[in-house]
């Protein structure tokens, strides 16, 4: 047995967060405004009534008045969660920066009664991959060297992958994206430090980023990605996780060879035996 390898540097993920509350035009939430609208259209679609909710989300502010009476945590890495009590968990735009993701798939799904809902939005892989490509460039050309700067994103075949080992059943992955414009990257840059989005890896230098890194990569965005009118794109990619804490009563697959029909019959179709 290892230890859980140390991704986030939650010291600093606070204090960056504590940050952007205290930016003078408040905190850059849409990305999380935008996560909770998604969260919250497709629990309009889950012919269910939920009479204990709770949600995992750096920002509470963003669910103050989305779900009244629900239980909100910050995302730690032990979740303040009664085992159990819940029949609604929700997981908002805070996967990236867990040491580990499946433990809080794991706390969720034990917070949740049987047959209770977990859902969660995550960045996925394509997230900041302009902002990635260019500061990696720009890093290499400067110092010679590269540094990690961005928080790894899983891709949404992976993300899925969590809910089976974090217990879940009925498991269910999807993703969009939307891109965001900006005048330019250091417009960018600015909306990431008031989302509390800046680089909060352990591995992180933790000497300030030269000022001609920072210029190069807004050179390079701005050479690579500009539009007609001169904005550079930045994607964001949102993964949408939905999966049932076990119960009884839940659809059954089906043992292996136990059909009693067969399918060529089922599509009218000519069954071709395959040559030995």
């Amino acid at each position: 047995m290892t230890d859980t390898p140390t991704l986030t540097d939650r010291d600093a993920l606070t204090r960056f967060r504590a940050r952007a509350r205290a930016t003078t035009d408040g905190p850059a939430l849409f990305l999380h405004e935008i996560a909770a609208d998604d969260l919250q259209d497709r629990l309009a679609l889950v012919k269910r009534s939920f009479t204990a909710p709770a949600v995992v989300t750096p920002f509470p502010e963003v669910w103050a008045e989305r779900l009244p009476g629900a239980t909100v945590v910050p995302d730690d890495e032990v979740l303040a969660l009664t085992p159990g009590a819940h029949d609604l968990v929700l997981h908002s735009l805070a996967l990236h920066w867990a040491d580990d993701p499946v433990g809080q798939i794991i706390q969720a799904r034990r917070a949740l009664k049987n047959d209770g809902l977990f859902m969660a939005t995550a960045f996925g892989g394509r997230t900041l991959s302009e902002l990635r490509a260019v500061l990696g460039e720009a890093e290499i050309e400067v110092t010679g060297g590269l540094s990690p700067r961005v928080a790894p994103m899983a891709d949404i075949r992976d993300l899925g992958a969590l809910l089976q080992r974090g217990g879940m059943t009925l498991p269910v992955a999807d993703s969009f994206a939307m891109t965001v414009r900006y005048r330019t990257a250091l417009h960018l840059m600015r909306d990431l430090r008031a989302m509390g989005e800046t680089n909060a890896l352990a591995q992180r230098h933790r000497h300030p980023t030269r000022p001609a890194v920072i210029r190069r990569a807004a050179e390079l965005y701005a050479a690579h990605y500009a539009d007609d009118e001169g904005y550079v794109p930045a994607t964001f990619e949102f993964v949408a996780l939905t999966g049932w804490s076990p119960d009884a009563s839940q659809p059954q697959p089906l043992r292996p060879g136990s059909a009693q029909a067969r399918l060529a019959d089922a599509l009218g179709a000519d069954e071709t035996p395959l040559k030995d």
